[in-house]
This record gives C-alpha cells, sequence and structure tokens, in this order.
C-alpha cells in the first residue's frame, strides 16, 4: 500500500537523501540545478510516496522554469528507492503529479525518450537547456491542445516577472 502526498517542508531531507541515493555523486552540478537554484518548486505537484509503514518510496519534484519566455514545469527529479523499483512507483509519481497540473500548458525534463515516451513526452527541438545538456533528451509535453506549437529558445530560470503566455 503506497500513499502519495504533497511533500511537506518536514520531508524535504528524506526527499534530499533519497535523491543522493539515487542519483549520481555531483548530481547538484547538472545544468537543471542551476535552473532550481533559489526558486522553490510547485508544492501541489511534488510529492513523495511512502508504503504503510511511512518508510520513504519515492518522490518527484517540479519547478517553473521559462522557455523562449514562455512559463512551463521542469519535471524532476523523480526518483524511487532502489528497492522498490521495478513497482511502477515512477509511472505512480509522474502520472498524479501531471493530473495536478492545472494551469500549467507544457511540462519539459531532461531524460531517456524511451521511458518518458509512454508519459507522452517527445524530443523538443529548438529547445535549448544550459550546458552541457545533449538536446536528445531534452523532452516535452503539452498539457493543454498545442501548447509547444511556436515555442522554441533558451530554457532559464523562473522569472514570473519576465513570462509571457502562448
Amino acid at each position: 500500500m503506497i500513499t502519495l502526498e504533497e511533500e511537506r517542508p518536514e520531508d524535504w531531507w528524506d526527499v534530499e537523501a533519497l535523491y543522493d541515493k539515487c542519483f549520481a555523486p555531483g548530481r547538484e552540478a547538472l545544468s537543471s540545478y542551476r535552473l532550481r537554484d533559489g526558486v522553490p518548486p510547485v508544492a501541489r505537484l511534488s510529492l513523495t510516496a511512502r508504503d504503510e509503514l511511512g518508510i520513504l518510496a519515492g518522490a518527484i519534484r517540479h519547478w517553473p522554469v521559462l522557455v523562449g519566455g514562455a512559463p512551463a514545469l521542469l519535471l524532476g527529479p523523480v526518483a524511487v528507492h532502489p528497492t522498490r523499483q521495478g513497482e511502477g512507483l515512477g509511472a505512480l509519481l509522474i502520472e498524479n503529479s501531471l493530473a495536478r497540473a492545472e494551469g500549467w500548458d507544457r511540462v519539459m525534463l531532461v531524460g531517456d525518450a524511451p521511458y518518458y515516451g509512454r508519459f507522452g513526452f517527445f524530443r523538443l527541438d529548438g529547445v535549448t537547456m544550459p550546458p552541457p545538456t545533449n538536446p536528445e533528451r531534452v523532452l516535452g509535453r503539452a498539457l493543454t491542445e498545442g501548447a509547444w506549437e511556436g515555442v522554441t529558445g533558451s530554457v532559464e530560470k523562473w522569472a514570473p516577472a519576465l513570462a509571457k503566455t502562448r
């Protein structure tokens, strides 16, 4: 039995420890972390998955970013504890968080197309993440019809005053 809840402030260090366990050392040196630095995650989309004993099995966060000035969500990281992988928890976290994304038109991430393609993600041509990022791994999904049409440019740190609607 897994319970999904919005991440609470007191979950922060448990979630960070899970990310440390699941990702390579130096994960915070990745370009996506420069986009997150000093910007809070979107609370209603940042979820924890705990088992019946309250043990953290997985977590997901989303961050606001700008793509060519258009607001978007940056999905990630999403992590599942190594002892719980293969149970579908990653899919559960992704699907549930995106179902809560009311008010957002588009979401993007840096990841493996074969895995994320099953959730409707596709390669974003013309969208450039800060280096070093392999452009083949820059993926997006429209949350409203046509949301990625005409949206190109650099992915930049969230600045609400600079956001324009597309």
